[in-house]
């Protein structure tokens, strides 16, 4: 089923959340703007700041990778402002990159501001140097300069600016300080273009100088700024070139490869760019002498990221803030409240009365408050079970993102990730898919190459259990220590070794691992709030339609009795694993609420059916299990039909294989559980 058809509700939410406290639609913009910048540069924190909860997040067209837009008020301008996806470069290296220079070239900008952090300046200024190459409307935010006054350094904007020839303002964007100097920048005058100019090895700058006089087409940017990207074998801009001036790729190509007889452009440019960086950051940073105590934030900082300490650490992260928060208060006392409370008492009686009385067919009212109506399961397992869990998610990684954490986390299981194919930036979509595997599948658009987003969502479908499904495993499981153990050992080794065997036989090179690593730092109230608020906006408009897209579906097959077919085409793989016939039915309905085919056990665990071993193989196969609907669909959208159909086609047989291997091991070896 396609996603397509509920473009029309999600846009009518996205209206909605558009609108001001006053009902009306935000205001068209005057003028539009571009924040560009590296990742962990408090980008974000800048767009929150200036846009409030205006914000609409959504896929650049043709890619997977999010563009941020919303409205900012300065004084009397009304600006349009686009937060780009966090990048190094301009060339695109990696999709993120692609998108920001396409988002310059195609889209008409009128101011763009790059959002710099102060303690890696020097790392930062070559993004300058590019922006100025491409002759647009440039703006230097110097954020972070608290935390560079802690490390020590004090920067001189007036220097900065006068040797960039370009407005730099000074910021520390989550206390707010400097935050009124940039507002000023941006509410006046675009500055013009800058003068500077970084000097490249002679062959470079003769090449793309003849290649910029054999630009006419138009390309948003300078050409000189294209020539630069040719030269060192841009794709996109070899793309681009091949549209806009197609009789010029073989003099253009025939200039390039001359340049690359001695050595590839790349390094030279990147050298050059290193090294005028290196000469204005030491008139623009000023070092003084601090005292060599290490503060409490920069030991935990080390200590996040240290082989043997980091992982008492994590351990400590993954109790304390996934299990205990989201777990207990969110599944606990939110789901309670909301479900038993609010839809038990005064959502699905009222509704479940005047559909019965509105529509006089049973088969008609069961659509809508039905055992899987779109209102007694859709809207309710929407808003009343998923809504609190990835809530209380959204708040615990919010306050991770904003405290440094994350990217420590992604350093340290970066070497165990690159044997399953993965590079340290997946920890992201993984650690999220213990809230909701659907909400990760989404979130694996930040991985770098599409063998990487395929892995992980491959890896999402098979053997992380949501958070929802995860609490009840562990309450049927909690008074059993052995088959705990044996559940999360098995597990464990099928997430390893099918992420291995999956970057063995997926073609593609290994995603590149780079990342800035921030200081540790205390969580800001307001930046934690705007965070999950935001994420909160995201799921009301992309997810909430896919669950009343399965609602509908599942009242098809019982209604067209497809259903009560799967269940007797089920039973004899359920008994294969060593369950009874009513297990059949907890597989099924699992693959449309992942924690009502745990429960089902639970139910058939009380009657006393199911007990020690055969508990611990169908937690086990009921965790590897096919993704539930929602995510099916997600990754349908995402990865395409073709690559979720087979997921779901490798792991169904693989799961009862696990379950089948399981069982026998464990009543051969006569475990006792």
């Amino acid at each position: 089923m396609s996603v397509r058809p509920l473009e029309w509700l999600k846009k009518m939410v996205a209206a909605l959340l558009r609108r001001g406290s006053d009902g009306r639609p935000v205001a068209t913009a005057s003028r539009r703007m571009m924040l560009v910048g590296s990742p962990n540069v408090g980008k974000s924190v800048i767009f929150n700041h200036l846009t409030g909860r205006y914000a609409v997040v959504s896929n650049y067209p043709g890619t997977t990778v999010e563009v941020s837009r919303g409205h900012a008020r300065i004084g009397e301008a009304l600006l349009e402002v686009l937060d780009s996806p966090g990048s190094y470069s301009l060339a695109a290296f990696s999709e993120d990159g692609r998108v920001t220079q396409t988002l310059l070239m195609e889209e008409p900008l009128d101011l763009v501001v790059q959002v710099a952090d102060a303690k890696s300046l020097r790392r930062m200024l070559p993004l300058t140097f590019q922006l100025i190459e491409a002759g647009v409307p440039l703006v230097l935010d110097v954020n972070m300069i608290d935390e560079a006054e802690r490390a020590g350094l004090t920067l001189g904007a007036a220097a900065l600016a006068e040797d960039l020839g370009l407005p730099v303002a000074a910021t520390a964007a989550t206390s707010g300080q400097g935050m009124d100097e940039l507002e000023a920048l941006l509410g006046g005058e675009p500055p013009k273009p800058s003068s500077f100019r970084v000097e490249y090895p002679e062959p470079i700058e003769s090449a793309a100088a003849e290649i910029a006089n054999l630009l006419h087409g138009d390309y948003g940017i300078a050409p000189r700024a294209v020539a630069l990207l040719l030269l060192q074998r841009d794709q996109s801009g070899w793309e681009k070139v091949t549209q806009c001036d197609p009789e010029a790729v073989v003099e253009i190509e025939r200039l390039v490869s001359q340049v690359e007889r001695s050595r590839p452009p790349s390094y030279d440019i990147s050298v050059a760019r290193h090294q005028a960086a290196g000469g204005i950051v030491r008139r623009a940073l000023v070092r003084r002498p601090t005292a060599s105590r290490r503060s409490l934030r920069r030991l935990l900082g080390d200590l996040a990221m240290h082989p043997l300490a980091g992982i008492p650490m994590l351990a400590a992260v993954l109790y304390f803030g996934l299990y205990l928060f989201v777990g207990r208060v969110g599944a606990g006392v939110l789901v309670d409240w909301l479900d038993g409370g609010l839809f038990g008492e005064y959502v699905n009686p009222p509704a479940e009365a005047f559909f019965n009385r509105l529509l006089p067919w049973p088969v008609a009212a069961e659509l809508f408050v039905g055992e899987y109506g779109v209102i007694t399961l859709g809207l309710r397992y929407a808003i009343a079970i998923v809504l609190p869990l990835v809530g209380a998610f959204f708040l615990m990684f919010a306050l991770l993102e904003d405290s440094g954490y994350l990217p420590r986390l992604a350093l340290l299981v970066d070497r165990i990730f690159k044997r399953i194919g993965l590079s340290g930036r997946a920890v992201i979509p993984i650690v999220l898919g213990f809230g909701c595997d659907t909400m990760a599948t989404l979130v694996t658009r930040v991985l770098e190459t599409r063998r990487e987003r395929v892995i992980a969502t491959f890896l999402l479908a098979l053997a992380i259990p949501c958070s929802a499904q995860l609490g009840v495993i562990l309450g049927l499981l909690s008074g059993h220590p052995l088959g705990l153990a044996i559940w999360g050992g098995v597990v464990a080794g099928v997430f390893l070794l099918s992420g291995f065997l999956a970057a063995k036989l997926l073609p593609g090179q290994a995603a590149r691992f780079y990342l800035e690593i921030p200081p540790m730092r205390w969580p800001s109230l307001k930046n934690v709030t705007a965070k999950t608020s935001a994420r909160l906006k995201w799921y009301a408009a992309e997810v909430i339609p896919i669950f009343l897209a399965a609602s509908v579906v599942i009242w098809i097959g019982q209604v067209t009795r497809v259903f009560q077919l799967a269940l007797s085409a089920l039973r004899p793989a359920v008994n294969l694993i060593g369950l009874p016939d009513g297990a059949a039915e907890a597989f099924l309905f699992g693959f449309f609420r992942r924690d009502y085919g745990a429960a089902r056990i639970f139910d058939v665990h009380s009657g006393g059916a199911v007990s020690g071993v055969p508990l611990v193989v169908a937690m086990v196969t009921i965790t590897l299990f096919v993704p539930c609907v929602a995510q099916f669909l997600v990754m349908v959208r995402e990865r395409g039909a073709r690559t979720a159909a087979a997921v779901a086609a490798i792991i169904l047989p693989f799961a009862f294989a696990i379950g089948y291997l399981l069982n026998l091991a464990l009543i051969t070896l006569r475990v006792q559980v």
